[in-house]
């Protein structure tokens, strides 16, 4: 039986992390304490409703702070406050009746907090196999036609949660589309299913045929367990990513049963409900049903494997922390190992995605942007 943090940690944890470390860095610490308040157990479904009840109030005010023709940014903190508590509500993943009616919250609020965004943002639709790939396009003040980086998170972050990443990259001068990985959000496309990059493809060819951007100037970025498809596309999309950031994915180790079952059972530490919700979140993105489901598939995913790593790759970036308990350092050093020469940053006292005590995570975010822009805006 996998291990699981107790609801008293938790607590411990959500007012710990409120205001300053993901998944909470968007959670007031008002916001945490009524939570914590209100929390009487760890049900999936009762965790949805304790938070949504606090996301739903705040979308009630934004409502009413609209009506009443307050100002922008009044408005679109109300908002983003709903979309950050009912976003909370659906973590790790929408696996549950509660956790999905969560996610539509979210979306809605978010939506809602989008329409005063600035640089404002564009929801783009991407036919794809007979279905919709949706992604949000922002464009960087006073920049013609600019690079563009496709970013997206994990089992756990979506194209919803990137916004202070994509903040950063606009500083830089880049525009952004953040999307959701296979068997994440909304994206249609499960995680396994075969040449499921393809709906970054997909995201490639529609941003090729956009006049707004420059369509030969595609930088790419996933994080945590989407740093993987990022690693992927700089060898499948060599010849059209111009550079690519991997951050706290994983490539080949990551996928073997003698990481993934401790990892997935007891060490998973930087986890907000503790390894057994990390096991759960990656059994529902996979689309496995155990521990056992899940060691089996795994390898199937290597890079290493697939004859990839010592093909043709474009620009890429490795970042993580020496520490990290959810992908291995040992992954960076096999990407530096195999095929064209990459680049590293490796944070000697860093956990998963290179956070690091006493650092703020923005800091890393500002060193990949920088890194980006001087690949893309040479």
């Amino acid at each position: 039986m996998s291990a699981e943090r107790t609801l008293e940690q938790v607590k411990a944890e959500i007012i710990r992390r409120a205001g300053r470390n993901s998944p909470l860095e968007h959670i007031s610490a008002g916001d945490a304490q009524a939570a914590v308040a209100a929390l009487t157990s760890l049900e999936r479904d009762h965790w949805a409703a304790v938070w949504c009840a606090i996301g739903l109030r705040h979308e009630a005010e934004g409502d009413a702070l609209r009506r009443r023709g307050a100002d922008a940014t009044t408005i679109r903190d109300a908002y983003f406050l709903a979309y950050a508590n009912c976003r909370t509500g659906r973590y790790p993943v929408a696996s549950t009746p509660g956790k999905a009616e969560a996610y539509l919250h979210s979306l809605r609020c978010f939506r809602k907090a989008a329409q005063y965004f600035d640089p404002p943002l564009q929801v783009v639709e991407i036919p794809f196999a007979g279905k919709m790939l949706t992604g949000y396009l922002q464009l960087p003040a006073g920049v013609s036609r600019p690079p563009v980086v496709i970013h997206w998170g994990g089992v756990d972050g979506w194209k919803e949660d990137r916004q202070r990443n994509s903040g950063i990259l606009h500083a830089q001068g880049l525009a952004t589309l953040t999307m959701d990985m296979p068997g994440a959000g909304d994206n249609p496309v499960r995680f396994m299913a075969p040449d499921a990059e393809r709906t970054f493809s997909a995201a490639i060819d529609h941003l090729q045929q956009r006049d707004e951007v420059d369509g030969a100037r595609i930088g790419v970025w996933g994080g945590s367990f989407g740093g993987y498809w990022a690693a992927k596309l700089a060898h499948v999309e060599a010849a059209r990513i111009k550079a690519a950031v991997i951050q706290g994915g994983n490539v080949h180790h990551g996928f073997q049963r003698e990481w993934l079952e401790p990892a997935l059972t007891r060490t998973a530490s930087t986890y907000l409900l503790g390894p057994s919700s990390l096991l759960d979140a990656r059994s529902w993105v996979l689309g496995a049903r155990t521990l056992e489901e899940v060691l089996a598939m795994a390898p199937r995913l290597s890079l290493l494997d697939q004859g990839l790593l010592d093909g043709p790759c474009a620009p890429l970036l490795a970042v993580n922390g020496k520490l990290d308990d959810q992908a291995p350092i040992a992954d960076v050093h096999i990407l530096l190992e195999h095929g064209t020469p990459k680049t590293a940053r490796i944070y000697p006292d860093g956990g998963h995605m290179g956070r690091t005590p006493g650092m703020k995570e923005r800091v890393i975010a500002e060193q990949i942007a920088q890194w980006l822009r001087d690949r893309l805006m040479p």
